[in-house]
C-alpha cells in the first residue's frame, strides 16, 4: 500500500494507496470535527483527512447517521480518512468509556479508510516505571487490534502507534515490538507536549528512535505535528505524515501560520504572504470583520501556508536539497536550531538512505552542513581507500580542482619524515570546505565538484578541517602542506619550511579512473575494470570522459552529470570476477532468475540479500543465491528498503546476460 518514488536522507516522496484513492507524501491530514466543519479543506488542498472515531461514538446522532451512511458521507468528504480512536481524549481526561475491541469495531463498521488501536499516551518526561506500564497496555492493544482485525477479515487499514515517552530505549522497544505486527501504518504518539514547549532536541530523539527500528515499507505518521515549520525537519527523519487541528484553532485565536512561526493578527501591519487571502485582504480588513468570517479567512490561509511548504519539502526531496531546506528553516527558532544540530548524532543512519547522486548542488549554508551524511561518507571513503607513501596538500581554486592546477604549485612546509618526494607514490589533494580533502583523481565525482561554499570561513569550519587533516596526515610518511593552507588555516602541523620548485601534479587519465572505480564500488576495483589495452574516449567538446575500452570492447561509461561509472556487460563481468561477494551485489530468489537474466527490472519481493553498503542510485550487480551474475543495473532503493519492501522495483536493470 505504500511506495517510494524519491528519497533523499530519510525523507521520501512516496505514495500511500487506500480504497478512497492515492495520497502523495508527505502529506498533512487536517483534522476534521465530525460535528464543527468550517472549511472545505479539500478545496485548499487536502487529499486525505484525520477525524475522531471515539466523538462519532459519544454522539448516539452522529453514530447513527456514520452507521447508516458511512463516515465518508457523514464528513463530506471522499478521500481517504483516518480515524483516531480517542487517545487523545484518554491524554486528556485520563479515562475512555470504550473498549479497544469496540473502537476497532466501529472503526471498521462506519468505513474508515485508517483506523487505531486505543494506545496510551504518555506525556513527556514522567517517571519510568510509568512510561513503562502504558507502554505495556499500547503493546497488548495494539496485538489485540491486529488479531481482531486479521480475525474479521476487515477491509480497514490499522494503525499501531509508537509510545514510550521520552525514553529512546523504550521508543525502541516499542517500534520493534510493533514491527512484528505487520500493521498497515506507524504513527509516533505523545510529542504534541514536546512541540509545543519548544522541546525539539528531544523531539528529534523520540523520532529517531522511532523510525530507525520501524519498517521501511509502511508509512510513519507524527501525530499531533501540524505546524509547518516543523514539516521539513520531520520529512528529513523520515514521517510521512503529519495531523493538526492548528489550522483551525490558530484561526480560533486570530494566529496566522508561516514557515517562520506564527503571527498575531494584532501585530500585522502587512500580511504574511501571497496566498488569496493574503493577496485580497490587508490586516486592517480582518480585524474589521466579524469572528467567524475571520476565523474561517485566517484558517483557510493556513492551509495554504501548511500545502505549499509540504509541496516544497516534496520537491527538495526530488531535486536532493532537502537538508538545505531543513537548515534555513531550523533557523528561524533557537530551538530548532538545537534539534538540527542533535539530529548531527544520528547521521550514520541518515547515510543509509542518502542516494550517492542527486539532482542539486550540496550547498554549505553553515556549521550544521558539516554534519551532513554526504561529508560523513566522503571523509569515510577517504579512510578506506588505498594510500600512497607522501600526500602534497595543495590550497583550492576553481572546480573541477584537476582542470585547473598546473605547473609549479608554489611553496611547501613538511611533516614527517624527510625525504627526496617520489610524485609517482604521492597522493595530490585539495583542501575543501565541507569535505576536508578532495583527492585530484576523484575530485569530479559527486559532490566533490558539484558543490558551493562561502569563500570566508567560519572559525568552526576551520577548526573542523584543520582535526580531520591532523588525523588524516598520519596516514603518510610525509605530508607537504601549500603555504596557502597554512596561512588559511593556522594549521601548526610542520616542523621545516621548503622552497622545492619541482612538486608538480601530473594528469593521469587512466589513474583517475582506476581511483574513480575504487571510490565508487571499493578498493580493488579499478585495476579488475580498467586491465588491459585500455583506450578513453573523450566528448569533444567538454574534454571530459565519456567511454573506456579495452581492445575495442566497452567496459565502462562516465555520466557527465556526476562523474560515476555505468558499467557495460564486460564491465558487469569484470567487477563481479574480481569482487568478493556480496559486494556490489543484489541477489534475486530463483523465480526471478531467468526474467533478470532476459534483462528484466528486479522487484523488491524477490530480493532474497544484498550488500548493506548499497545505496539508492548505485550501479550493482544482479546475481542468483549461488553468485551467478544475471545482470546488471541501477539500484533504485538502499540496502535495507530492499530488506523490507514487497512491492515495487528494488533495481532497474540496464542489461541481462542473456547469451
Amino acid at each position: 500500500m505504500f511506495e517510494i518514488k524519491a528519497k533523499d536522507n530519510r525523507g521520501r516522496v512516496g505514495v500511500l494507496k487506500t480504497k478512497h484513492g492515492n495520497v502523495k507524501t508527505p502529506a498533512l491530514m487536517p483534522v476534521i470535527h465530525p460535528r464543527k466543519q468550517a472549511i472545505d479543506v479539500k478545496k485548499y488542498g487536502a487529499d486525505i483527512v484525520i477525524t475522531n472515531a471515539y466523538l462519532i461514538y459519544k454522539d448516539e446522532d452522529l453514530k447513527q447517521e456514520a452507521i447508516d451512511k458511512g463516515l465518508h458521507e457523514l464528513i463530506n468528504f471522499d478521500g481517504p480518512i483516518m480515524t483516531d480512536s480517542g487517545s487523545f481524549q484518554l491524554s486528556v481526561y485520563g479515562d475512555v468509556d470504550i473498549t479497544n475491541k469496540e473502537v476497532i469495531e466501529f472503526q471498521e463498521l462506519i468505513k474508515t479508510d485508517i483506523g487505531t488501536s486505543l494506545d496510551i499516551p504518555t506525556a513527556p518526561f514522567v517517571t519510568r516505571e510509568k512510561a513503562e506500564e502504558d507502554l505495556e497496555i499500547t503493546l497488548q492493544r495494539a496485538r489485540e487490534a491486529i488479531e481482531y482485525r486479521n480475525s474479521q477479515n476487515m477491509e480497514m487499514k490499522l494503525n499501531s502507534v509508537v509510545q514510550g515517552s521520552t525514553f529512546p530505549d523504550l521508543r525502541r522497544y516499542c517500534a520493534d515490538e510493533l514491527t512484528k505486527l505487520d500493521a498497515d501504518l506507524y504513527p509516533i504518539g505523545a510529542v504534541v507536549p514536546l512541540m509545543e514547549s519548544y522541546h525539539y532536541k528531544d523531539l528529534v530523539d523520540v523520532v529517531m528512535n522511532s523510525v530507525a527500528h520501524l519498517p521501511d515499507n509502511k508509512p510513519r505518521h507524527l501525530m499531533g505535528a501540524g505546524h509547518p515549520m516543523i514539516f521539513a525537519l520531520a520529512a528529513a527523519m523520515g514521517c510521512d505524515l503529519f495531523d493538526s487541528a492548528a489550522y483551525i484553532l490558530y484561526a480560533e485565536d486570530d494566529r496566522l501560520l508561516s514557515t517562520r512561526g506564527t503571527y498575531k493578527l494584532e501585530n500585522l501591519q502587512e500580511m504574511p504572504c501571497s496566498c488569496e487571502v493574503c493577496t485580497k485582504y490587508t490586516p486592517d480588513d480582518l480585524r474589521a470583520m466579524d469572528k467567524k468570517e475571520r476565523r474561517d479567512l485566517i484558517a483557510i490561509h493556513n492551509l495554504h501556508v501548511s500545502f505549499a511548504e509540504l509541496r516544497l519539502v516534496r520537491q527538495a526531496i526530488y531535486e536532493g536539497s532537502l537538508m538545505e531546506l531543513v537548515e534555513e528553516r531550523c533557523r528561524v527558532h533557537p530551538q530548532l536550531l538545537n534539534a538540527y544540530r542533535q539530529l548531527a548524532n544520528y547521521m550514520d543512519d541518515m547515510e543509509k538512505y542518502n542516494p550517492r547522486s542527486k539532482k542539486s548542488a550540496f550547498f554549505f549554508t553553515g556549521p550544521e552542513s558539516l554534519y551532513r551524511s554526504e561529508v560523513k561518507r566522503h571523509m569515510n571513503k577517504l579512510r578506506e581507500m588505498p594510500k600512497k607513501r607522501d600526500l602534497v596538500i595543495l590550497p583550492p581554486s576553481r572546480k573541477p580542482y584537476s582542470k585547473f592546477i598546473s605547473g609549479k604549485l608554489g611553496e611547501f612546509y613538511i611533516y614527517g619524515s624527510e625525504r627526496e618526494l617520489d610524485l609517482e607514490d604521492t597522493d595530490f589533494m585539495v583542501l575543501d570546505i565541507p569535505f576536508g580533502l578532495v583527492p585530484l583523481d576523484i575530485d569530479e565525482v559527486y559532490p566533490l565538484s558539484q558543490n558551493e561554499s562561502p569563500k570566508i570561513k567560519d572559525v568552526d569550519s576551520i577548526e573542523f578541517i584543520e582535526d580531520f587533516i591532523s588525523e588524516f596526515v598520519e596516514y603518510y610518511d610525509q605530508t607537504l602542506i601549500h603555504s596557502r593552507v597554512i596561512k588559511d588555516l593556522e594549521i601548526g602541523l610542520y616542523n621545516k619550511h621548503s622552497q622545492s620548485d619541482e612538486i608538480r601534479f601530473k594528469k593521469d587519465d587512466l589513474r583517475k579512473i582506476k581511483a574513480i572505480a575504487d571510490y565508487q564500488f571499493g578498493v580493488g576495483a579499478g585495476e579488475a575494470l580498467f586491465k588491459g589495452n585500455i583506450k578513453i574516449e573523450k566528448s569533444k567538446k567538454t574534454g571530459k570522459i565519456r567511454h573506456i575500452y579495452d581492445k575495442g570492447v566497452i567496459v565502462a561509461n562516465m555520466r557527465a552529470s556526476d562523474s560515476f561509472l555505468v558499467l557495460s556487460k564486460e564491465g558487469a563481468k569484470r567487477l563481479h570476477n574480481s569482487m568478493p561477494y556480496p559486494e556490489n551485489r543484489v541477489v534475486v530468489n530463483e523465480d526471478s532468475v531467468p526474467f533478470a537474466r532476459d534483462g528484466k527490472s528486479v522487484f523488491a519481493k524477490f530480493v532474497v540479500d544484498c550488500d548493506e553498503n548499497i545505496r539508492s542510485n548505485d550501479e550493482v550487480l544482479i546475481v542468483s543465491e549461488d553468485d551467478e551474475l544475471l545482470a546488471y543495473g541501477k539500484a533504485l532503493l538502499c540496502a535495507h528498503e530492499m530488506g523490507d519492501f514487497n512491492t515495487g522495483q528494488a533495481v532497474k536493470t540496464r542489461k541481462g546476460m542473456k547469451k
